[in-house]
């Protein structure tokens, strides 16, 4: 990149390992000295850490660019650097094209969609369960992996596939670029589960039946239907979103609320409070951290003089610890209303899904502490996600219970 000056410029790295060992520190540095500063790392970045630069930055489609370019290398736009995943529509689509593609998406993730999948999202909970509940002890990530076969089931994707598409998604965005995991998720299950996914979709064509790429295979946008290219790279997107952010910001909070029984048992007595303290964990936890940018002009923004073809990284995680908007923000209270986070992104980009990722979330989290109420973590041999510059969470999460029943005769798990 052409040598210009910048200024503030800090040591700071949202992909290194000293950043994943503790991201609240690293951000808080930085916002509480620069705001907004410029790293060296990955060739060069921008990153913005308090409320009023991020918020500002993610409403500003014209100057701060989610879509694909050649700037900051190949691959996905919205990450640092960037990964080799196949175009995703609409998230690297800007305005006006953007719009055209979500409203295709709006229908299928909106309040009135989310409750006629509760009782989906229901079952594989309860059977997930079922799965470990007699055993009294198992890894809650294997309950916590309900949103990734929920996606799958509802998209119509072969349902036998649903833990390889989990596990290549979460290389993409948690894991090491360079590992054997992630090299074997590039290279093997990423080009198997695509030529999948185009199989299911020529499928569809063919025969729709009530799934949403049958939905999607019969949607228009300019007076025609959407062709295989956006056919996938829509699916693509609604599969990734759906298999990552819920499991990690579930799987902070179960081991959360282990560390804090007193906040737990509130929870049991009183379910109603739920719903405020799904919104707090969000705020809290940011299952995804941050999300990119490409600056489409030279501008001055919040002091700092910013280039065309700029890479910025917006921090919603670092914006919900902003000490001017949120009193105390590094604690939890899940009497916290109202809570304006930033979670779901800002703006036109808002997570499509944040109706169903919040539904799941919290019907997850109520039934394990209705049917494991007194699950013991073993704290010393927990896993953190090992790359939580996208996604934060926990990959291993040992656990004890009391045994109890199935509640289901019927579930078969895949």
């Amino acid at each position: 990149m052409e040598n210009r000056n910048r200024c503030p410029v800090v040591d700071f790295d949202h992909n290194s390992q000293e950043h994943s060992a503790d991201p609240v520190a690293s951000y808080r540095k930085v916002r509480q000295n620069e705001r907004v500063a410029w790293t060296e790392a990955h060739g060069g970045y921008w990153v913005l850490t308090d409320y009023e630069s991020v918020f500002e930055a993610a409403r500003d489609d014209e100057t701060f660019s989610s879509a694909r370019t050649e700037y900051g290398g190949e691959g996905l736009s919205v990450v640092i650097p960037k990964t080799p995943m196949h175009f995703h529509i609409p998230i690297e689509l800007d305005p006006p094209e953007f719009r055209k593609y979500r409203k295709i998406v709006n229908p299928i993730t909106a309040p009135a969609a989310v409750e006629r999948m509760k009782a989906l999202v229901d079952r594989h909970t309860a059977g997930f369960i079922d799965s470990v509940i007699e055993d009294g002890r198992c890894d809650l990530t294997s309950v916590i992996a309900v949103p990734s076969i929920v996606t799958v089931d509802w998209l119509g994707l072969d349902l036998a596939d649903w833990k390889r598409y989990s596990h290549a998604h979460h290389q993409a965005l948690a894991g090491i670029p360079g590992s054997d995991d992630y090299k074997h998720a590039m290279e093997v299950e990423f080009p198997y589960l695509g030529e999948r996914m185009r199989e299911t979709i020529r499928a569809r064509r063919e025969n729709p039946t009530d799934d949403i790429i049958s939905y999607l295979v019969q949607q228009e946008v300019d007076g025609r239907r959407l062709d295989d290219f956006e056919m996938y790279s829509i699916v693509d997107l609604l599969l990734a979103g759906g298999v990552g952010t819920t499991a990690s910001l579930v799987s902070q909070a179960l081991v959360w609320l282990a560390e804090h029984p007193s906040v737990r048992q509130r929870l049991i007595d009183d379910p109603g409070l739920m719903d405020h303290a799904v919104e707090e964990f969000l705020r809290y936890f940011s299952p995804t951290q941050a999300l990119a940018r490409t600056v489409t002009k030279d501008v001055e923004f919040q002091g700092c003089p910013m280039h065309k073809g700029d890479r910025v990284l917006l921090s919603w995680s670092s914006a919900n610890r902003d000490e001017k908007l949120f009193d105390n923000p590094d604690e939890i209270d899940i009497d916290r209303w109202p809570n304006r986070h930033t979670a779901f992104g800002i703006g036109v980009h808002r997570c499509a899904g944040s109706h169903l990722g919040r539904y799941m979330s919290k019907t997850l989290i109520s039934q394990i502490l209705e049917r494991m109420p007194d699950y013991e973590v073993d704290f010393s041999a927990l896993e953190r996600y090992p790359h939580q510059g996208t996604n934060m969470g926990w990959q291993r999460i040992p656990a004890t219970y009391t045994p109890g029943p199935r509640v289901l005769t019927d579930y078969t798990l895949y």
